[in-house]
């Protein structure tokens, strides 16, 4: 069995920046301040993360309790911002890729995102395509993607049994943390240059396979025989 496990933003879709006015909307509508947002690295980081360190850019205490305040927050801004979004899209070649990786058997679909998991819901919902996805490791309870991918790898192996070999786990992303948390389980990188990363940067981080996008995932597919 193989197991590949997606990123969602800069992956799968372009959301066109909903999630960041929905963020942004969410915390102005929580704590009724503007929300600082100024170098705040958003790439391949989880929502937890993103959110504690908006508080505190913004002068807001980066409590649990605060942190849930603006998740929920912007949960509820995330559909209007989606639906009113005219160039969010699935990007190339991911909804045939998907459709057919979910009628082989030899395939198990998961997620491996720093999006909280509400928060994939409803941005792979808004495309269809969250029904592709079995499982997923996800951005509610960790500050570092690394452990999201362990979180993904433990719903593997209970999944699969805890024999399941890394080698046959693949991890498909656009950024630098991606391919990072790949190699954190022990698991193969493929990085798309769909997102900020330009093919350059992410073949700095040396992948197991680098493409433009996933048009023609002709060279990924032949490695699963």
């Amino acid at each position: 069995m193989f197991v590949c496990l997606f990123d969602i933003d800069g992956t799968l879709i372009a959301s066109g920046g909903a999630g960041k006015a929905a963020l942004a909307a969410g915390f102005l509508a929580e704590f009724g301040v503007v929300p600082n947002g100024d170098g705040l690295s958003l790439s391949g980081r989880t929502d937890r993360a993103i959110t504690r360190d908006l508080l505190r850019a913004s002068g807001v205490p980066p409590t649990d309790d605060n942190i849930a305040r603006t998740l929920a927050a912007y949960l509820r801004h995330l559909p209007r911002h989606l639906t009113g979004n005219a160039v969010a899209r699935v990007l190339p070649g991911i909804a045939d890729l998907l459709l057919g990786l979910s009628r082989r058997e030899d395939v198990l679909l998961g997620l491996l995102t720093g999006n909280i998991r509400a928060g994939a819901e409803v941005k792979l919902g808004h495309f269809g395509l969250f029904g592709h996805f079995a499982f997923g490791g996800y951005g509610d309870r960790h500050w570092d993607r690394d452990d999201v991918a362990r979180e993904a790898l433990d719903e593997v192996r209970h999944l699969l049994g805890a024999r399941t070999d890394p080698e046959r786990i693949w991890v498909v992303g656009d950024t630098p943390l991606d391919i990072r948390c790949a190699r954190a389980i022990g698991a193969r990188a493929v990085a798309v240059a769909t997102g900020w990363h330009s093919r350059d940067e992410l073949a700095a981080h040396r992948p197991d396979l680098l493409l433009t996008d996933l048009s023609d995932p002709s060279e990924l597919l032949g490695r699963w025989t």
